[in-house]
């Protein structure tokens, strides 16, 4: 459960399934208790990281998202960045804003970018990752 006050994202999506497999990557995930019995609509799925992140994931209305054109982005803070660049064959790199970050995208080509701050990275700032 979400403290009061979250803001919690609810992500349209084309296939639920390719979808939650892909947050799966991330670290997401839902109960079994959450699960709909055999037979029932499985068309809202919430998400959890077991850190306090949450993602709703919901079927889109048809026509919600057309190839090359999801204006829809997440930005999920991690602070093992690099774990996750390596899981997705990514590399991070410490950007101007002060982050240290990659980007990809889902099977819908929503924009995810995972990072953290740079200040707070051991070893300070460095301009890429290193393995």
């Amino acid at each position: 459960m979400s403290p009061s006050g979250s803001l919690v994202a609810i992500l349209p999506c084309n296939d639920l399934d390719a979808s939650e497999r892909f947050y799966n990557r991330l670290g997401f995930s839902r109960p079994d208790c959450d699960r709909p019995a055999a037979g029932e609509a499985d068309t809202y799925r919430i998400l959890s990281n077991r850190q306090g992140g949450y993602l709703h994931l919901t079927d889109a209305v048809e026509g919600w998202l057309s190839p090359g054109r999801n204006p829809l982005g997440l930005y999920l803070y991690l602070e093992d960045v690099d774990a996750a660049a390596r899981e997705f064959q990514q590399s991070a790199e410490d950007k101007p804003w002060g982050m240290y970050e990659f980007a990809l995208s889902d099977p819908d080509e929503t924009l995810v970018r995972i990072g953290w701050p740079s200040r707070l990275r051991g070893g300070g700032n460095r301009s890429s990752a290193t393995g």
